[in-house]
């Protein structure tokens, strides 16, 4: 007889997925005013597990970026190709934003999502300021860099990880020694990375469960056209747009891309962060898609901070909306500054206008979103790679490649 075959990491997270979703439901509205399944299950259980699983995530993202960065810096052979990688990561990202953005305000103009809803006297917002660009200039470098890693400050870790990497490149022996250390500590986070990577079914199902005992249909009911438009928009932008990006630019098929990077976003999508989700999607664009880490390691991290492509969408329909519902005609003048407003502010993202409105649905699109932007991540990073000649076709084409994480 046959060994049973093993689910795959992907099957086990959707079912934790799907099972999270259904208790989650049932208890909301079987016993969602029951104070014991509120303290003890709801805000208890529930909450324990999901919060543990995603601390432990984010446990990781500081030393992975800071070592993964060292080490791929450090191996580099010619430094100044820093300098292109950076120019074609930021400008990658940059463009990507814009493009999310402007197909964000078109649907929403074809649409009208807030046409027809009554506006409340109560909604207010204070949009946060975006920081200048000679502000982010400056911020990128770290006066205290135990203290940015401490904050989890990512653009200073990586200046600070990249100088760092290069010094130990140019040193000579004593950074050829410190760099057997780094590939070590590399190579232990990594399995860190894994292990954690096999509890995520039960952390996706904790996380599922407590967020719709909290979140009715009642709560989209009111919101739906705007919900359902930029809940469309996000995901055309991730199916049709980074695949597009995939055949054209790093010339591979796009079907693979989507296929290696399900555990990703259903990372992505269960966790709502970008930032818990970057082990899972630097070991994916690494392990998997054949990306070297001397680019996925830079690439992956930056993306994490700069790349706001769902949360563009998110402000393009937003921008539309609210102008619909108190009645603002918007030309498009207007319309071009927030383009461009929201592309330069990727790097210091300001708010998403109309919070009070839209806060209702907020928490599911976010979790759609952050979907895309890891999508995101991963496309560029393999982009660029293919620009540098540190893209392996043979890792990708290969589906088992990486599938360690599959074996779980």
């Amino acid at each position: 007889m046959s060994e049973k075959k093993k689910l795959s990491l992907t099957s086990r997270i959707v079912i934790g997925m799907v099972a999270g979703i259904i208790l989650g439901t049932i208890i909301r509205y079987v016993a969602g005013d029951n104070a014991w399944v509120s303290l003890y299950l709801t805000n208890g259980l529930f909450d324990v597990v999901g919060q543990i699983f995603i601390t432990s995530l984010k446990m990781l993202v500081v030393p992975l970026v800071f070592v993964s960065l060292v080490v791929g810096t450090c191996s580099l052979s010619d430094p100044s190709k820093l300098g292109r990688l950076g120019g074609k990561a930021v400008g990658m990202y940059m463009i990507t934003t814009a493009i999310a953005i402007s197909f964000a305000i078109f649907s929403a103009v074809l649409v009208q999502p807030g046409s027809g809803i009554e506006r409340s006297s109560e909604a207010s917002f204070e949009a946060n300021e975006a920081p200048s660009i000679s502000e982010v200039i400056i911020n990128l470098f770290p006066d205290n860099p135990i203290n940015a890693m401490a904050e989890g400050n990512m653009l200073q870790i990586i200046v600070f990880a990249l100088l760092f990497g290069i010094s130990m490149a140019l040193v000579g022996k004593p950074g050829e020694r410190l760099k057997g250390f780094f590939d070590d500590l590399n190579a232990v986070i990594m399995k860190l990375v894994v292990i954690l990577m096999a509890v995520a079914p039960y952390g996706v199902f904790a996380l599922m469960a407590k967020l719709f005992t909290e979140i009715g249909v009642e709560m989209i009911g009111s919101l739906a056209k705007y919900f359902l438009l930029v809940l469309f928009v996000l995901i055309a932008h991730g199916l049709i747009v980074y695949p597009l990006f995939m055949r054209v630019l790093a010339r591979v098929k796009p079907g693979i891309f989507l296929k290696k990077m399900r555990d990703a976003q259903l990372f992505g999508f269960s966790t709502a962060s970008s930032n818990a989700t970057m082990p899972i999607t630097l070991e994916t664009v690494t392990r998997r898609l054949g990306v070297s880490n001397s680019v996925g390691s830079f690439t992956v991290p930056l993306g994490a901070t700069i790349n706001m492509d769902g949360t563009a969408i998110m402000q393009g329909v937003a921008t539309v909306f609210i102008a619909q519902v108190y009645g603002l005609d918007l030309g498009i003048a207007e319309y071009l500054m927030v383009i461009m407003t929201a592309t330069l502010a990727s790097v210091g993202t300001a708010g998403v206008p109309g919070v009070g409105l839209i806060i209702g649905v907020d928490r599911l699109l976010d979790m759609t979103r952050t979907a895309v932007n890891v999508t995101g991540d991963a496309m560029v990073s393999t982009v660029v790679a293919r620009s540098e000649g540190d893209f392996d076709e043979e890792v990708y084409y290969d589906e088992n490649a990486g599938k360690k994480l599959e074996e779980l």
